[in-house]
């Protein structure tokens, strides 16, 4: 005789003295078959509306744009610009102006300048390897022991300043399309530029020394001071470019190496104002001899001052290096020699003190020869006649030249120096490294990859709903829901004598 199997599920309370309850997986079968095509339909419908509110959610969210920018230079490492000043990357690239430049360029009203502003971020990008140092850097820290703490913090303190950077604008307060605000960050990015190199480049290397020279105004002999003023600091620029520039760059519009300028720049001295200079100390060539020696005698009143103050200065290093005692060495005798000898070093301050002696002493030298110079031209003047027209007319023409010819080495300068900042020095200072792009499918698959998270969970809730329900569907179809508790030994015999006792 065949038997009807099952599988029954057994329920055991851990409490001591609590039943067991039995239910029959095939009450459970039954109930999931029951609520089969309610939970199918649930299940679409939950995951229809899950899917649409979160695409709509997405969709708003993903109103946004990113870019991603680099910087390479000396010292961005520690969080400065290429001046050595402290670098607000933010601040920097989403400057009001280089905003207004890329409204302007693309032909947009500037008035749109706030809300891009306002929509505009900054994220630093922290290499891996990085974090996982400044991880390490805080557990060692937290676990220091009383006796490492001071080197625990010294390892703290160690900061990470980011060469990368994320720029996100988010233009969902603005009336842009996709494509509208991905011209318009990436626009913004490249006039970056041409303000990066405006602000940290040539142009602001020489200040005033190199505007055009307005001679016209001076007498013939201020006139060549005013050019010697200009070329001496352009001299200087120039070798420091030569001795930083390791490539020997050679500017493709001009011709020129750092190295050429600065030897033009020295034959401008030594040859063209000399010339000048020489014929109109020679020849007396003035515009005003009286207020041209007043000017004389000014300089000499001058360059007294400063030699007498150089003299000062002098005398006192001088003194403190005669009264200095350098360090002394014993070098005790060996052997039978019983003679013991003493050497003496100069220590780093008294080195120190030799320089700024050779340095007073060249000031005081100096002075004395321009002072004689002055007082030469004083005596030329007061000895003299004045120049004739002819002489007069051939310096203005000499001075012409000169001028055209040091604002052509001027604009040589120029062009040579952003050449070599562009392509050089800061070639790889700035870039864009991944510009801003407006991709359909990767907007869809942004709205795929936020949808998915919230349909899954939300078909795991229904899923586990439909499967209490089951379970409690085949609670219900068994005879007893909780079978009653059995009765303890005692209140058994108590029932016992209570029907013996309604017995009698």
């Amino acid at each position: 005789m065949d038997e009807k199997k099952d599988i029954n599920v057994t329920l055991q309370m851990e409490q001591e003295g609590k039943s067991e309850v039995v239910i029959s997986v095939f009450s459970i079968w039954k109930g999931l078959k029951r609520f089969f095509i309610l939970w199918i339909a649930a299940a679409i419908l939950l995951g229809i509306f899950s899917i649409l509110f979160s695409a709509l959610y997405a969709s708003d969210q993903n109103k946004r744009t990113t870019a991603l920018v680099s910087f390479t230079y000396k010292g961005i490492e520690q969080g400065k610009d290429p001046a050595g000043k402290d670098f607000n990357v933010k601040d920097s690239l989403c400057n009001p102006e280089v905003i207004q430049n890329a409204l302007t360029q693309l032909g947009r009203p500037t008035d749109e300048l706030e809300s891009v502003r306002a929509g505009l971020s900054v994220k630093g990008i922290i290499p891996s390897d990085a974090m996982d140092r400044i991880i390490t850097y805080q557990n060692v820290y937290q676990n220091a022991t009383n006796g490492a703490l001071s080197a625990a913090q010294a390892m703290l303190d160690v900061s990470y300043y980011s060469t990368q950077y994320q720029v996100i604008f988010d233009y969902s307060d603005t009336s842009y399309s996709s494509d509208e605000a991905v011209q318009v960050l990436n626009q913004m990015l490249d006039c970056y530029r041409s303000y990066f190199f405006e602000v940290y480049g040539y142009n602001k290397a020489l200040g005033s020394a190199i505007d055009a020279i307005d001679y016209s105004s001076y007498d013939y002999a201020e006139a060549v001071d005013v050019f010697s003023r200009t070329l001496t600091p352009l001299a200087d620029y120039l070798d420091q470019l030569a001795e930083e520039d390791t490539t020997r760059f050679r500017s493709s519009k001009t011709g020129y190496t750092f190295a050429d300028l600065a030897s033009a720049v020295e034959t401008i001295e030594s040859m063209d104002l000399d010339l000048i200079s020489s014929y109109i100390t020679v020849n007396n060539v003035t515009k005003d001899r009286q207020a041209l020696m007043t000017y004389y005698q000014y300089r000499v009143d001058s360059l007294r001052r400063k030699r007498n103050v150089a003299r000062e200065r002098l005398d006192a290093i001088t003194e403190s290096i005669d009264n200095y005692e350098k360090d002394s060495i014993l070098i005790f005798g060996n052997g039978t020699d019983n003679v013991n000898t003493t050497y003496t070093q100069a220590s780093e301050q008294y080195d120190k003190l030799i320089s700024q002696k050779i340095s007073a002493q060249k000031e005081v030298s100096t002075a004395t020869q321009q002072i004689d110079f002055f007082e030469t031209r004083i005596e030329a003047l007061e000895d003299r006649s004045a120049a004739s027209r002819e002489k007069m007319e051939r310096v203005e023409k000499d001075l012409a030249d000169l001028n055209e010819k040091v604002n052509k080495l001027l604009d040589d300068v120029n062009a040579t120096a952003d050449e070599y900042y562009e392509n050089v020095a800061f070639a790889n200072a700035y870039n864009v490294l991944v510009p801003a792009s407006s991709s359909t499918v990767g907007f869809i698959r942004s709205l795929i990859n936020g949808a998915m998270k919230p349909a899954v969970m939300v078909e795991a809730v229904a899923l586990l709903v439909y499967l209490c329900a089951a379970f409690i569907y085949g609670l219900r179809l068994e005879k007893g829901k909780l079978p009653e508790l059995e009765a303890k030994p005692e209140d058994k015999s108590a029932d016992k004598q209570t029907e013996k006792k309604a017995k009698s």
